[in-house]
């Protein structure tokens, strides 16, 4: 027999309407009523009718996520987290990956409007004055990146620099050099801003030796570059870039941390299997997810409410790759 929406009402103890209401905008009902629903839903195998439940209220229960390489560890671990998330409270994610290229991300975005109830764009590389021209069009939610008015999560880079500059500085470091990411990266100007700040404070020198792309390859090509200028230690934009960065040191026969320490930042699961273990800023993936599909659904429910903003903490977790200075 089908399950229908008054068989939910009846087991949650709520009304149809508030059924109806929690599926299509989970953020817009009570924490309390949304988990009654959500486990009446689970025990009776209810499967909501998207065509019905669109043509009622103009929804279409999916959320799209553009983000800029599936292939980097990061990205597919906030989509994961996110995409179960948003399962979890009855929406479907359509997924799209712009390989690092800015001129698609606008295009992707405007194809797929009509088909999305809104969007989570992750680390968006366009411009500020292309995002702009996309508010009003649909809820947009940006992750890893700020800009006025859409609502955002992101990361506390300034600590996490702080924290590694101080862990280098402990350790005897006097000169540093930083492994820059894309140009267009909102990220790696927050960490490039952070890294600078906390330098300021600390007999400490940092060198900026240039971009690369986030990748394994980008920071291999750039390990020759950083041992040029006599550094002790590098920090990277990400963890793929510091492990390029550890590959071609040992190609190099350069002995990680005896002559040169590494840093990366994300925290992703390869960073410590590798050999040496690398020494990262850890972020919480999963957290950035949930957050990211929480603050679209609210932001659906009620999209005149003022943009809010939630910063999420970054924790360096030190591992082998970073060590005292020794003499030579």
């Amino acid at each position: 027999m089908t399950v229908t929406i008054k068989d939910v009402a009846r087991l949650a103890g709520v009304s149809a309407s508030s059924v109806c209401r929690a599926l299509a905008n989970p953020g817009g009902v009570r924490p309390d009523t949304r988990e009654q629903v959500q486990r009446a839903v689970r025990e009776l195998g209810y499967v909501p009718n998207r065509t019905a439940r669109a043509l009622s209220t103009g929804r279409t229960g999916n959320l799209g996520i553009v983000l800029p390489d599936l292939a980097n560890p990061f990205f597919a671990g906030v989509v994961k987290a996110a995409q179960t998330r948003a399962r979890a409270l009855d929406h479907s994610v359509f997924l799209s990956d712009i390989d690092e290229d800015p001129a698609v991300e606008t295009l992707l975005i405007r194809a797929l409007l009509r088909q999305v109830d809104g969007f989570l764009l992750c680390s968006p590389r366009s411009s500020d004055e292309e995002l702009r021209a996309l508010h009003g069009k649909v809820p947009i939610v940006l992750l890893n990146r700020r800009l006025t008015p859409f609502p955002s999560v992101t990361l506390d880079a300034a600590s996490g620099m702080t924290q590694a500059l101080l862990h280098l500085h402990v350790l005897g470091h006097k000169r540093v050099a930083y492994v820059a990411g894309p140009r267009t990266s909102w990220a790696n100007r927050e960490r490039l801003r952070g890294l600078r700040s906390a330098a300021e404070s600390r007999p400490i020198e940092v060198i900026e030796v240039g971009t690369a792309p986030p990748t394994v390859e980008g920071g291999a090509a750039m390990a020759d570059v950083v041992l040029r200028t006599g550094v002790t230690a590098v920090l990277a934009f990400n963890d793929l870039t510091a492990l390029g960065l550890l590959n071609r040191l040992r190609d190099r026969n350069f002995h990680v941390p005896e002559e040169i320490s590494v840093i990366g930042f994300d925290g992703i699961l390869l960073s410590s299997l590798v050999s040496p273990a690398l020494t990262t800023i850890g972020v919480d993936m999963e957290r950035i997810g949930q957050a990211g599909v929480d603050l679209l659904l609210e932001t659906m429910a009620d999209p005149a409410h003022p943009p809010a903003h939630r910063k999420l903490p970054t924790q360096l977790i030190v591992r082998s790759s970073t060590d005292v200075v020794r003499p030579h």
